[in-house]
């Protein structure tokens, strides 16, 4: 039998329990678009496991923390905590937070500076609105700025000049997945526009 312990509708940030509002469909859909491809690639190669959504992540420092996308590797020194308890003690390689206009302010500020803090290796927050993400890697123990990647629209890409199209990233890679990519497409694709 697992033993749970969840937070439910909270996170405890910096000793603080902040209410987490439902989000939208767009949100959503989103989390869901990301999670499914990286969890197809996980699975058939049998790298650990992807939670996206309500798996709490209880950090070495106390906070506890639901990104909307989490990936823990098999190789994790932390992953028997999962295995054991049902539920998430240590750092994961990976989350992922997608904005949404309550938590904004948070996934940019402290939620960033919980991760980085604790040794989270790749940060990646995205904006739905403006189909977009920035993604941060972990050296020396500060976050950088690795990459910033938009999905451009057709009228978007013609406007822009040919050097400048000619630098657009349609993939992302992921760092902590030694080559594995991500077509930015897919994350942001819905089916209601």
């Amino acid at each position: 039998m697992l033993a749970y312990d969840v937070c439910d509708d909270y996170e405890i940030i910096e000793g603080e329990k902040i209410m987490s509002p439902a989000p939208n469909m767009w949100h959503g859909n989103v989390v869901l678009n990301l999670a499914t491809d990286v969890n197809i690639y996980f699975r058939s190669n049998n790298l650990g496991v992807v939670f996206h959504d309500h798996i709490d992540v209880h950090f070495p420092d106390g906070n506890t923390l639901s990104p909307d996308l989490t990936i823990i590797r098999a190789d994790n020194p932390d992953i028997d905590t999962y295995k054991k308890k049902g539920v998430f003690y240590g750092v994961p390689d990976m989350v992922a937070e997608v904005f949404s206009k309550s938590t904004m302010k948070r996934d940019i500020g402290i939620k960033k500076d919980v991760y980085e803090r604790n040794g989270v290796k790749e940060y990646w927050i995205i904006n739905p609105w403006s189909e977009s993400i920035e993604v941060y890697l972990l050296r020396n123990g500060k976050y950088e700025l690795d990459g910033v990647y938009i999905d451009y629209s057709d009228d978007e890409l013609e406007r822009l000049t040919d050097e400048e199209r000619a630098a657009v990233q349609t993939e992302i890679p992921v760092a902590v997945l030694n080559g594995f990519t991500l077509k930015i497409k897919n994350i942001f694709w819905r089916y209601f526009e």
